[in-house]
C-alpha cells in the first residue's frame, strides 16, 4: 500500500536503477489489475484479522508471510542478502517506517474504525509526501496546480470525516493512528532517497532484507504487547496468511515488476484505485456503513492527489 517515489525507484526502500527483464508472460494490466485488488482487499483482510489476533500479531504474521515470498523469489533469482552495516543500518529505519509502523498502526486502527475509513486514509499518502517534499527534498518545487491538490485533498479529508458535523461518531484515536500510518510511507520514502539512493544491490535484495528486518523488529515487540494466544481462529489465521503472502510480498514483487516495465508514473496509479476497492469490500462484505460524505470526500481525496503528482511547467 504504497506508490513509488522517484523514477528511479522500484520499490519504497530501493533505488537503484532498474536491470532490463525479460518480458513477463502476462500482460502488465492484468498485473495492475490484480495489485490493485490485493492492495484494495488488504484493509478487509486486516479487519478480520484483529478480530481474533492482537493488531502486533496480526502485523508480525504478515511481515513473517511477506518475507517468505520475498526469500522465495530471492532464491529462485539466486540473489543474496546485501552487505555491509551501514546498508543493514539505513534499512532498519526504512524497515520501521514503511513497514513495521504503519501496517502496525493499520492493524491497531481497525479494531475502532471500519476497514473503508481505513483505505480512504491510506490514499492520503501522496498529499503527506507532497507536503514534505516541498520541505526535504529541493528537486521538488510547488507549483500552483500541486498547492491547490495539496489544498483540495485535505479538504477531501475533512469531507470524509464529516468536519461539518464535528466529526460525530467518528473514533479519534483510531483516525488518527490510521493517519499517522499514511504519514509514516512519505517520510521512509524521503529517507530511503537520501540514505539509499544510487546502492549497488539489487532492488529485491533491498526488498528481502528490509522487510526481513521488519520481521525481527516486530519479533521483538510482539511478546512485549501481547501473549501467545490460546487457540488459533481458521478464519482470521487465513486472512493474516493472505495479508502477508499476497498483500505484502506478492504485492511488492508486481509492483517491482510493473515499475521495471511500464514505469513509476503509471504504477503509482495504483493508489487510486485502493480506496475504492477498499469501499467496495468494506460494504459488500464486512456490512459496514456509507455515508455519502465517504465516496464524496474520497474523490475528492483522490483528485487532490493526483493533482499533487503533476510536474513541469503547468501552475507555475
Amino acid at each position: 500500500m504504497s506508490t513509488v517515489p522517484a523514477r528511479r525507484n522500484l520499490i519504497p526502500g530501493a533505488a537503484t536503477a532498474p536491470l532490463p527483464l525479460p518480458r513477463p508472460a502476462l500482460d502488465w494490466r492484468l498485473r495492475f489489475g490484480a495489485l490493485s485488488l490485493i492492495w484494495g482487499f488488504s484493509f478487509l483482510l486486516i479487519k478480520v484479522g484483529t478480530q481474533s489476533y492482537a493488531p502486533f500479531q496480526v502485523t508480525f504474521g504478515r511481515l513473517l508471510f511477506g518475507t517468505g515470498v520475498l526469500a522465495a523469489a530471492m532464491v529462485v533469482k539466486r540473489e543474496r542478502l546485501p552487505r555491509g552495516a551501514r546498508t543493514w543500518g539505513h534499512l532498519a529505519v526504512a524497515a520501521f517506517l514503511l513497514n513495521a509502523l504503519p501496517f502496525s498502526l493499520f492493524a491497531y486502527a481497525e479494531l475502532t474504525i471500519p476497514s473503508t475509513l481505513a483505505g480512504i486514509c491510506n490514499a492520503t499518502s501522496p498529499l503527506w509526501g507532497m507536503a514534505l517534499s516541498l520541505v526535504a527534498l529541493s528537486e521538488d518545487r510547488p507549483t500552483r496546480v500541486r498547492v491547490a491538490g495539496l489544498g483540495l485533498g485535505f479538504l477531501g479529508v475533512l469531507t470524509v470525516l464529516g468536519a461539518w458535523q464535528g466529526f460525530s461518531g467518528l473514533d479519534a484515536t483510531g483516525t488518527a493512528m490510521a493517519l499517522l500510518a499514511s504519514l509514516s510511507y512519505p517520510i521512509g520514502w524521503i529517507y530511503v532517497r537520501r540514505t539509499l539512493a544510487g546502492s549497488s544491490h539489487s532492488n529485491l535484495s533491498l526488498m528481502g532484507a528490509q522487510l526481513l528486518l521488519a520481521a525481527l523488529q516486530l519479533a521483538v515487540v510482539t511478546p512485549l504487547f501481547t501473549s501467545l494466544p490460546t487457540h488459533f481462529p481458521v478464519l482470521p489465521l487465513l486472512a493474516v496468511a493472505a495479508l502477508g503472502a499476497l498483500g505484502t510480498g506478492l504485492a511488492l514483487l508486481l509492483q517491482y515488476g510493473l515499475v521495471a516495465e511500464v514505469g513509476p508514473t503509471t504504477a503509482q496509479m495504483v493508489t487510486y484505485f485502493i480506496p475504492v476497492i477498499a469501499t467496495a469490500a468494506g460494504v459488500a462484505i464486512l456490512d459496514e456503513s456509507l455515508t455519502w460524505s465517504t465516496p464524496v470526500g474520497a474523490a475528492i481525496v483522490l483528485a487532490g492527489a493526483a493533482l499533487t503528482q503533476v510536474r513541469g511547467k503547468a501552475g507555475r
